[in-house]
């Protein structure tokens, strides 16, 4: 697959929050094809990052472009239809609706319905257990089967690029190497992923490329697995 041409570029992006500003100035460049992950401390501002591209967040300077185009100003909904997708951190499944509907809730932008279907399918394939609680209440699921809901629902819209956001966060073990399987997967049957991890070692292990972020700035990037034997990013986050 092909990883040289940029899908995604943040040139100059400034976010900030009332007067307080969380992004400054950050450039970065995600490759059509490839894993690519944003590493940071807790505020450094990821999860604002994954907001502004998604278009809840304006940036008050800089350009997003996804293949060229700019984005910028673009609802969030217009947004998913150009083929960006986010599954939040903390999931964010609609505990009320059944599974089934959940999925539904993904496909909102579509009128597709044999494409649908299709997909539908697709994502039964990639979590078999879904299917199986296709009538039960999202809110009743386990935490891991929720990933499994909101990574399944956000494929549902058919992204070019799926950003993921703390995709590991409160899973038992077993079920972060699972999801990451998942997330591998995903990538290998076509699909861009950006990915924001506190896992900063599992994250690099399957990313071609990271970013560190520092105080809204990204501070270092690099291919992935130099950034493993970077000496600064094993003291820091890899534990030594």
């Amino acid at each position: 697959m092909e990883k040289n041409t940029a899908l995604l570029s943040l040139k100059g992006i400034h976010t900030s929050y009332g007067i307080i500003e969380i992004l400054k100035g950050i450039s970065l460049e995600i490759r059509e094809g490839e894993i690519a992950c944003l590493l940071g401390a807790n505020g450094a501002g990821k999860s604002t990052t994954l907001l502004t591209i998604c278009g809840v967040n304006r940036p008050t300077e800089g350009s997003i472009k996804l293949s060229g185009k700019m984005t910028n100003g673009l609802p969030p909904h217009e947004i998913v239809k150009k083929g960006i997708s986010l599954v939040h951190e903390g999931r964010r499944i609609f505990p009320r609706l059944s599974v089934y509907e959940n999925l539904l809730m993904g496909a909102f932008t579509r009128n597709d319905k044999e494409g649908i279907g299709a997909d539908m399918e697709n994502v039964y394939g990639l979590f078999p257990i879904l299917k199986e609680r296709g009538n039960q209440s999202g809110g009743t699921l386990s935490g891991g089967e929720q990933q499994m809901l909101a990574i399944a629902r956000a494929l549902m819209s058919r992204p070019r690029l799926l950003l993921l956001d703390e995709p590991s966060l409160g899973l038992a073990p077993i079920m972060v190497e699972k999801i990451f399987k998942i997330i591998k997967e995903i990538n290998q049957k076509g699909t861009t992923i950006f990915l924001v991890e506190q896992n900063a070692g599992l994250a690099l292990e399957i990313a071609d490329y990271g970013y560190i972020m520092e105080t809204g700035r990204i501070a270092m990037a690099d291919k992935a697995e130099k950034l493993l034997k970077n000496k600064k990013v094993k003291e820091i986050y890899l534990g030594g």
